[in-house]
């Protein structure tokens, strides 16, 4: 392991997912389990996330649209929370799951819409 590139990754993924989610998803990674975190989070977070060639938001655009496509949609919220704190705006959120409504398909926006709205009433209470 890259212990560089690891802290990078590290700080990354804490800036961009929220430094209690990245410690608790670290401190509950069984035996089984700890070696993909660490590899996550040093070549997603630290290689690709640190490649700062695309901007964080640029970045998290990229994400909601992917995962949406994917279909993954646990790792879509947390990107999605990721996104707004990366400086998507509201507008431009719903201007990508427009796009991904036209070319993967209305039934993933729709759950892309019932997830951004569990998300959007969250940050409202706090």
């Amino acid at each position: 392991m890259d212990d560089t590139r690891f802290s990078q990754g590290l700080q990354v993924r804490k800036d961009v997912l929220g430094a209690a989610y990245v410690e608790k998803s670290l401190e509950n990674a069984t035996d089984f389990a700890r070696e993909f975190q660490e590899l996550l989070t040093e070549y997603c977070w630290g290689a690709v996330w640190g490649d700062e060639t695309l901007d964080r938001k640029t970045r998290s655009m990229l994400n909601v649209a992917m995962l949406a496509a994917l279909n993954r949609m646990d790792e879509w919220e947390i990107h999605f929370r990721g996104a707004i704190k990366n400086g998507v705006s509201a507008a431009e959120l719903k201007a990508i799951l427009n796009q991904v409504a036209i070319y993967c398909g209305v039934p993933v926006s729709v759950e892309c819409h019932r997830i951004a709205k569990k998300v959007f009433d969250d940050l409202d209470q706090n």
